[in-house]
């Protein structure tokens, strides 16, 4: 179900929690509503949409991959980027990665681990931000 976007600040700047098996409907409420902002937005974490999990979506190439409980576990080559966001106004400077490996959980909690690169990367490196209350 599209959930309506979270925009207050304090809110956002919470960490978000580990996800669990009893928050997979969270996950397709984010699918949902990514799909709904497809025309403005690639990514985002269930803080977005008022939920305090470790839960993200994100365009991985033209199609829309969930994680659940990501965390970047080694990343390369350091970048300046500038980045907007669907909860805040407005663009701001963020210190990105070129490659990152990450670890997550799928659909079926099952522990993966997967690099991604260029732009996918750094699509998720913010929505793993937002997962830390990191503002960007």
């Amino acid at each position: 179900m599209v959930q309506p976007i979270m925009k207050d600040p304090i809110f956002l700047a919470q960490p978000s929690a580990p996800a669990t098996e009893a928050d997979l409907a969270v996950g397709q409420d984010l699918l949902d509503t990514l799909a709904a902002h497809a025309d403005g937005c690639v990514g985002m974490a269930a803080n977005m949409i008022g939920v305090l999990k470790r839960i993200i979506v994100f365009d991985n190439e033209g199609t829309y991959a969930l994680m659940f409980n990501p965390k970047i576990i080694k990343c390369y080559g350091p970048y300046k980027a500038e980045e907007g966001c669907l909860s805040l106004t407005g663009r701001r400077e963020a210190k990105r990665y070129q490659s990152i490996q990450v670890e997550y959980q799928n659909e079926k909690f099952q522990t993966r681990f997967k690099t991604f690169t260029g732009w996918t990367a750094q699509i998720i490196q913010h929505e793993i931000d937002h997962c830390n209350g990191v503002l960007i």
